[in-house]
């Protein structure tokens, strides 16, 4: 009996401390783990966790898609995602034509500008419509960055077929520019990417702009690019500002996330701009501009009450 009543009150207090340790668990995707969505989630979920009182767990995985179907299939309930690729996901239209459309997630808010970004080493290639005949990466078939190219060649008026495509990653592009395998290359990403950076660190690449009317085709036609400017100096040689189009890396959630939850962690986030940016230089792009403006996909009732409160209203579903 004695023996009976240790395990029973070891159990009450087991039970006791897992109530107290409180709050809601939500699990979150990301990306590779030396990627920009796996750093970046990690330091959103501690802030979260410190200020909403919701644990999160930051998980590894292969990105937007992987990330959507994953809260579709109720395995994580937080994602980072690209803001075309979850517009097609809510379509059911490219990356997602095959499974249909995908419309158990909301956004919370954009976080930063992933922008579209050509690098070349051809002096000869000074915009869009020098890629014409050119060897050109234009990222694996049915990524992100592969609907991205295809976008604004579009916009170009020209079509895969007018260039010589090759379908590579960051790295491999990177690789191939250097060794002269390539002519040009979409890199889709916060910049300075790492890959562009050692490029024009080791050699004379830079950027080709993407501005002016194909910009303003693009945009008319695909309402989550927006317009975008690298910096001068953003990169070794860069001594102009680079206009250029973006999508967002953005937060979303899963549509069964209660209201109360994801106020709260949308607050935790937009409340803590200052401190987040001090542990993740990407949070210099936070602003309620940024979160709100070019998103396709309707916004969770909790972080719309969050922006109505600033003055912001956004759609919900």
């Amino acid at each position: 009996m004695k023996k009976f009543l240790a395990i029973l009150l070891t159990m009450t207090m087991v039970f006791a401390l897992v109530a107290c340790s409180g709050g809601a668990g939500m699990t979150m995707g990301t990306g590779g783990t030396a990627g920009t969505y796996y750093g970046y989630g990690g330091v959103l979920g501690q802030f979260v966790k410190n200020n909403a009182g919701i644990n999160v767990t930051v998980v590894s995985t292969d990105g937007s898609k992987a990330n959507i179907q994953g809260i579709d299939a109720g395995n994580y309930q937080l994602g980072t995602v690209q803001s075309d690729v979850m517009a097609y996901a809510w379509d059911g239209i490219r990356a997602f034509e095959k499974e249909g459309k995908i419309d158990t997630f909301r956004t919370v808010a954009g976080l930063y500008a992933e922008a579209i970004q050509l690098v070349t080493m051809d002096p000869s290639i000074k915009s869009v419509a020098d890629l014409k005949g050119k060897s050109v990466s234009i990222g694996a078939p049915g990524s992100g960055v592969y609907f991205n190219a295809i976008d604004v060649l579009t916009a170009a008026g020209m079509t895969e077929n007018d260039i010589k495509a090759q379908y590579q990653s960051f790295a491999d592009s990177a690789d191939a520019l250097k060794d002269g395998k390539i002519d040009a290359a979409f890199i889709v990403a916060g910049p300075p990417t790492p890959a562009i950076t050692e490029l024009c660190t080791s050699s004379n690449a830079y950027l080709v702009p993407i501005d002016g009317d194909i910009a303003a085709k693009l945009m008319e036609t695909n309402p989550f690019y927006t317009e975008h400017v690298i910096p001068a100096g953003t990169y070794k040689g860069q001594e102009a500002d680079v206009k250029t189009v973006t999508v967002k890396a953005t937060l979303i959630v899963s549509a069964s996330a209660t209201e109360d939850d994801v106020y709260a962690l949308t607050k935790a986030i937009f409340d803590n701009v200052e401190a987040i940016t001090a542990a993740n230089a990407k949070g210099s792009e936070l602003s309620l501009e940024n979160a709100t403006s070019g998103m396709t996909v309707p916004f969770h009732a909790g972080a719309a009450k969050y922006f109505a409160e600033k003055g912001i209203e956004v759609p919900v579903e």
